[in-house]
């Protein structure tokens, strides 16, 4: 494998306009107590500001790893600068989608509460923006593949000089290794963190899951980084690097199948389907459906299955209420039966305690199941369909399924901030246009006087044909 070499920064320096002082946002100060602690804010809860309030992040990130971070960090207050090339933006503008001239629901899910710039950002121009754009931030975000940063003339020790207080984060497919030049998407993160082969039936291939654990999974672990880097900067005065890996990402999320690797050398997994009667080798199997903990659980029929394919239920034998369970499914004589009695006995006869169970089950509605479960304390879940997450009141009351209008699209349902701060409100604006906010942040942000944002767009920095006079 080649090592690559880091690239020198190109970018030209800024004359003396360009090189004013920018006056940034700064957090809310709070009157200090005699022990120079913060006194509690003596404003009704909810209304002393957003927790990253005065947070400013350059987006240079795309598709969804990278975005997914960014807009939770907008959704609790941060103001997210998006950077998107100009005519086209963020690929995820036209993919997938199901509005004419619309920008798709790829996109809008994954970029509420952010602000778009349109820049060229190889212009000379442009380059010179970014580098403004850097000065005046707190947090840039990226997920390119390996070097582009630095070809962009944006390498950590340039980034130190332009601001030293500045935290960049981001999101490759693999950590130092083999494959760290390589690139990574979903499904390749899925197959490479432990995700793909320990998912699925034991008889069957490796399969993806539908939750997006390898693009979304990494963005909420990046955002976690970023939080971090931005505490310790209270106490340092100083930026850092934050990078997560996809693959690292993801084996986090299955750090369970690690663990069952590893007590696969003390004997076979009793909690897993293929005991007694199946073998396992040396590698974590597929599961199927099992708990994957010290509770048995497996997916069972429902009322309607035959019709309905999310007619089912997730039902845990948990050992607590075991004696209940036996009850409501009118086996009350497992109670003290010495097969059935104890959590150690009944492993070896899950296939057929299931079965037994999946009877009772497929005389009910998995929500009058759900129903009478719930009375026992019995531990079961509704296998819920996305058509019916979409129509659940209390999800849309709780503010984690919102409904949002979008000028060129309409209405639309997006998932919500799934973090809830009791002193801290969020709430989901819609994503921006491609360039929408770039005037804004000329002017505004970055404190470009009219003369310089007509150069910097005759120059086709924002995309466009320059004029014949630009510099």
């Amino acid at each position: 494998m080649t090592t690559r070499k880091k690239s020198k920064s190109r970018t030209k320096p800024a004359g003396k306009k360009s090189a004013r002082k920018v006056v940034k946002l700064a957090p809310r100060k709070t009157a200090a107590s005699a022990d120079g602690l913060p006194r509690p804010s003596t404003k009704p809860w909810g209304r002393a500001g957003k927790a990253l309030e005065g947070v400013r992040i350059l987006d240079l990130s795309h598709v969804q790893a990278g975005p997914t971070c960014t807009q939770l960090l907008a959704w609790f207050g941060a103001d997210v600068i998006k950077v998107e090339r100009p005519g086209s933006g963020d690929i995820t503008r036209g993919q997938l989608r199901d509005v004419p001239n619309a920008d798709s629901l790829y996109f809008t899910m994954l970029n509420h509460n952010k602000r778009s710039i349109a820049l060229d950002t190889k212009n000379p121009k442009g380059k010179q923006v970014l580098e403004r754009l850097v000065k005046s931030c707190d947090v840039l975000v990226e997920n390119f593949a390996p070097g582009v940063l630095d070809r962009m003339g944006l390498t950590w020790e340039h980034i130190q000089k332009l601001n030293p207080r500045m935290v960049v984060a981001s999101i490759k497919g693999f950590g130092p290794g083999p494959y760290e030049d390589c690139k990574v998407y979903e499904n390749i993160a899925q197959c490479a963190g432990g995700s793909a082969s320990t998912t699925g039936f034991d008889d069957g291939p490796p399969l993806v899951t539908g939750a997006q654990i390898g693009d979304s999974g990494t963005g909420l672990h990046l955002a976690i980084g970023i939080v971090c880097a931005l505490y310790q900067r209270n106490r340092t005065g100083r930026g850092q690097k934050v990078d997560v890996a996809m693959q690292d990402g993801v084996l986090n999320l299955c750090r369970v199948k690690l663990r069952d690797q590893q007590r696969l050398a003390h004997g076979p997994l009793t909690e897993y389907p293929q005991h007694p009667h199946g073998k396992f080798g040396e590698a974590v199997p597929r599961a199927g459906n099992a708990s994957g903990g010290g509770q048995p659980g497996w997916i069972l029929k429902c009322k309607g299955w035959e019709t309905d394919p999310n007619a089912y239920i997730y039902f845990i034998t948990q050992a607590p209420v075991w004696g209940q369970i036996c009850k409501v499914i009118g086996k009350p004589e497992w109670i003290t039966d010495p097969d059935y009695a104890k959590p150690e006995a009944r492993l070896p006869r899950l296939k057929q305690i299931f079965d037994t169970i999946e009877q009772w089950t497929m005389t009910k509605t998995k929500f009058e199941a759900m129903k009478i479960l719930n009375q026992y304390d019995i531990p079961c879940g509704p296998i819920l369909s996305m058509q019916e997450l979409a129509e659940e009141p209390s999800l849309r009351k709780s503010g984690t399924v919102v409904e949002v209008e979008h000028p060129t699209r309409g209405k639309y349902l997006s998932v919500g901030n799934p973090i809830k701060l009791s002193d801290s409100i969020s709430e989901v604006k819609r994503s921006p246009l491609l360039g929408e906010h770039t005037d804004e942040i000329f002017k505004k942000v970055l404190g470009f006087s009219d003369k310089e944002v007509v150069d910097i767009k005759g120059s086709g920095a924002t995309g466009g044909i320059p004029s014949k006079d630009a510099a």
